[in-house]
């Protein structure tokens, strides 16, 4: 278990994240953390006490949000949030979903590209979407 450089490639001058071949683990204070392989959830979780962990996929507006249990792996491709267990129990609002997406906007685009001003992550066959680079993320 341990960090790795998110995996990417280059081409026409656009850095293009390769999704599937890592897990994703956005921290408290805005971290990433990636994994190559699947690994449980409760290994994460034994070195966050006091957090949760939460797909990005399960996250909806005015409900709680999903805990991942112990023994569920995290999959390749997949963003996660490690979230306080004091919002466990509380639905989640528009801020914290705008916060959390910031949030993981940032770390990501810190992990493809510290220099540009902004991040294109392939979209369609037209081209691709900026991200702008350099949020503030609001402290929950």
């Amino acid at each position: 278990m341990g960090n790795c450089a998110a995996p990417q490639s280059k081409k026409n001058g656009v850095n293009y994240l390769n999704w599937s071949t890592t897990a994703k683990i956005i921290h408290l204070d805005g971290r990433l953390q990636e994994f190559r392989q699947p690994i449980k959830a409760g290994s994460i979780l034994s070195q966050n006490p006091n957090c949760f962990l939460c797909s990005s996929e399960s996250m909806y507006i005015g409900s709680q949000v999903p805990r991942l249990l112990e023994d569920e792996e995290i999959q390749l491709g997949q963003i996660y949030f490690l979230m306080s267990l004091s919002r466990s129990q509380s639905p989640l609002t528009l801020q914290e979903l705008c916060s959390l997406a910031i949030k993981a906007s940032s770390a990501l685009s810190h992990a493809t590209s510290s220099t540009n001003a902004s991040v294109k992550y392939p979209a369609a066959r037209q081209g691709c979407c900026e991200v702008p680079i350099g949020f503030q993320v609001p402290t929950m």
